[in-house]
């Protein structure tokens, strides 16, 4: 039977915190807090209309809604970078490691276990590569609004995961793994 380290947990419950914090954030500000939302909201107030703004002030008001909320995505995405760094430490030095997906002897729940962990643990790195990307403006434009695209996608795969996870969390508690969710919560007491 596994048992999960005090440590595994913080980590597990980290990265589901920070991706949490993340995707909304992300969503919020793609959909709707995005810059065409504020805008179009700003435009359809008659008391803004009077004063007949410039695309500076209409710029500013729209930052002035996103950056509190952009700061928070910042800052879990520096959390998330450091709980991604830690727990793939964390596996090498406990000898932790998922099934293989590419092994015809795995089963195929194994396999798709496996997949699971590789497309997660791909997917993480990817956010990260880009994310930093975008932060730190690395590379051409079109380089940039390349990163953008494709971090923006963890919006789609993120819920997608969160589904999967669930269902295995399920599967495992109806068969041979009985008991997993309260060893991710309270341990192996």
């Amino acid at each position: 039977m596994k048992t999960y380290t005090v440590l595994h947990r913080v980590l597990h419950w980290t990265f589901a915190l920070i991706m949490l914090v993340l995707f909304t954030t992300g969503f919020l500000r793609m959909y709707w807090m995005s810059k065409t939302v504020i805008s179009d909201a700003v435009n359809k107030n008659e008391q803004i209309q009077a004063l007949n703004l410039d695309k500076q002030s209409l710029r500013s008001i729209v930052h002035s809604v996103q950056d509190p909320m952009f700061e928070w995505h910042v800052y879990a995405a520096y959390i998330i970078t450091f709980a991604f760094v830690a727990r793939i430490i964390y596996m090498i030095a406990k000898g932790i490691k998922f099934p293989n997906p590419f092994v015809k002897t795995t089963t195929t729940n194994e396999k798709l276990q496996g997949f699971t962990y590789l497309l997660f643990y791909v997917l993480i790195a990817i956010q990260i590569i880009t994310g930093s990307i975008l932060k730190f403006e690395i590379g051409s434009e079109s380089f940039v609004d390349l990163a953008e695209t494709v971090h923006k996608y963890a919006v789609y795969w993120t819920p997608v995961f969160i589904l999967f996870h669930f269902a295995g969390i399920a599967i495992s508690e109806n068969t041979n793994r009985k008991g997993i969710t309260s060893k991710m919560i309270g341990g192996d007491s």
